[in-house]
C-alpha cells in the first residue's frame, strides 16, 4: 500500500513540475512573440518618420516651385494641400482595405510565425 502511495505522490509531483514548466514555456513564448511584433512595428515606425520628414521637405519645395509657376507662392501651397485633401478622402473611404486589413494581417503573421 505504501508503495502505491509513494508512486501516486511521485506522479503528482511530476505532473506539477510538468505544469509549471509548460506555463513557464508559454510565458516565454508570449514574451518572444510580443517582442517580435513590437520590434517590427517600431522599426517600421522609425522608417516611416524618416520618410515623412523627407516627404515634408519635398512638399515644401514642390509647393514653392508650383507657386512660382502659378505666379504666387501661396497658390502652390493651396495646390499641394488640395492634392493631400483628395488623398486623405480616398484613404478614409478605403481605410479598411488599405490599413486595417494589412495591419491585422501583419500582426497575425508575426504572432503565428514559427521561431
Amino acid at each position: 500500500m505504501e508503495n502505491n502511495t509513494s508512486t501516486i505522490e511521485m506522479l503528482f509531483e511530476k505532473a506539477e513540475d510538468y505544469t509549471r514548466t509548460t506555463v513557464e514555456l508559454m510565458k516565454l513564448q508570449a514574451v518572444d512573440k510580443t517582442a517580435d511584433v513590437l520590434s517590427s512595428m517600431i522599426s517600421r515606425i522609425a522608417v516611416s518618420i524618416v520618410f515623412g520628414m523627407f516627404a515634408f521637405l519635398v512638399n515644401i519645395g514642390l509647393s514653392i516651385w508650383i507657386g512660382e509657376l502659378l505666379g504666387k507662392v501661396y497658390y502652390g501651397f493651396f495646390a499641394v494641400s488640395s492634392f493631400y485633401l483628395l488623398i486623405s478622402i480616398l484613404i478614409y473611404l478605403f481605410r479598411d482595405a488599405l490599413i486595417k486589413v494589412r495591419v491585422s494581417n501583419f500582426i497575425i503573421v508575426r504572432m503565428l510565425k514559427k521561431s
